[in-house]
């Protein structure tokens, strides 16, 4: 008999529960909502919105304070710095850009007013990287298209493995096709037309009942925005390493809503006298133990790199941390609650019982 973490009978009612998650999703979005739009807002890395990454080794350690203050000059805007490796001695430093920044330029002034602020104490730039505007908008544009993709590319998988609805799964994707093609002739910036293609993609998910594909992308939606909202509220900047997290998230927080779609699916064939909220409520439990443990697991080693990564590794792990408990969370009462929203069981057993075969929830094992 497999390990089991938490008994595979456990009748804890998620379900019962799930207003209390409403409402804590609801203020942390409206947290995220207000933080983006009145707080500090989204704050662009130089990755996306362009600028100079100077890497600095000191023969002593420096003080953070001390070697801001020394760089707060008008040939340096922007001045943001980040410590990293052992000790107080080497340390990244970044500016915001203008439209005709000069290598050259930045590197005598960062020599310059580092050699008046730190006379006794040699400063050595190991790299000097320069992102102008365009490439940043151009990173800006490739990021936000990889972010949406992917979670198409779930749309219509979930709703060929778990609906057996390909056909409908290619119609919302040329449903997609057409209004994103449509949008981009009018102009609309890369951010506008993600956001109007994923609005398509939900009216057509609910308009053709593809209601797995629906969850789902509900969940995500829901983890990245918290994501981003708390990232906003702390002040962190979206770079390449956040985006990379980001996507990351997409994938784990997917991987956690299939395991339960899953055991919904056997457990709508082998028992479809019962309703729908007590098939979810022992979906959820027969497969907590595999969640806690996998989540459990992920945490704990994404919490090491946080603590010992470095500097350069802080806010994609810092990400990916927020992203584990987010995406738990909403595998259970999100994805899952969508679900139950929009349909009954006799609804959902006439689509999984398209396929023959099947095992019963713990046939082989115990998850």
């Amino acid at each position: 008999m497999g390990f089991a973490f938490i008994r595979h009978d456990t009748k804890f009612d998620f379900i019962g529960l799930r207003h209390w998650a409403y409402g804590i999703s609801a203020l942390l979005i409206v947290v995220a909502i207000v933080s983006t739009l009145w707080g500090n807002g989204l704050k662009m890395g130089i990755d996306f919105a362009g600028g100079v990454i100077v890497q600095i080794q000191f023969q002593k350690p420096v003080h953070d304070d001390a070697l801001k203050k020394s760089l707060d000059v008008p040939a340096l805007p922007g001045i943001t710095t980040q410590r990293f490796g052992d000790g107080d001695r080497d340390y990244l430093l970044r500016f915001s850009n203008s439209e005709n920044i000069d290598a050259t330029h930045v590197r005598t002034a960062v020599v310059d007013a580092l050699a008046a602020a730190f006379p006794d104490n040699a400063a050595e730039i190991q790299r000097l990287e320069v992102v102008g505007p365009k490439v940043g908008a151009d990173l800006t544009n490739k990021a936000l298209s990889a972010l949406f993709y992917a979670v198409l590319l779930i749309a219509v998988y979930i709703s060929g493995r778990f609906e057996q609805r390909w056909m409908a799964a290619a119609i919302m994707a040329a449903a997609l096709w057409c209004g994103s093609y449509v949008g981009s002739l009018t102009g609309l910036g890369m951010g506008w037309l993600v956001l109007l293609s994923l609005g398509i993609t939900l009216v057509v998910c609910f308009i053709l009942k593809l209601n797995f594909a629906l969850g789902a992308i509900v969940g995500l939606l829901h983890d990245v925005s918290i994501t981003l909202g708390l990232l906003s509220v702390m002040g962190v900047e979206v770079d390449l390493n956040v985006m990379a997290a980001l996507l990351t998230l997409v994938g784990y927080s997917l991987n956690d809503t299939i395991i339960v779609y899953d055991r919904l699916r056997e457990n709508l064939r082998a028992a479809p006298e019962l309703s729908m909220a007590e098939l979810i409520n022992r979906s959820v439990n027969q497969t907590l133990s595999r969640t806690i443990l996998t989540s459990g697991t992920t945490f704990l080693a994404t919490l090491s790199l946080f603590l010992v990564g470095g500097g350069v590794i802080h806010d994609f792990a810092l990400t990916v941390l927020i992203g584990v408990v987010v995406g738990t969370l909403s595998s259970i009462y999100v994805s899952s609650a969508v679900l139950l929203a929009l349909g009954d069981t006799a609804f959902y057993v006439a689509l999984v019982q398209q396929k023959g075969k099947y095992e019963r929830p713990g046939e082989n094992g115990v998850v």
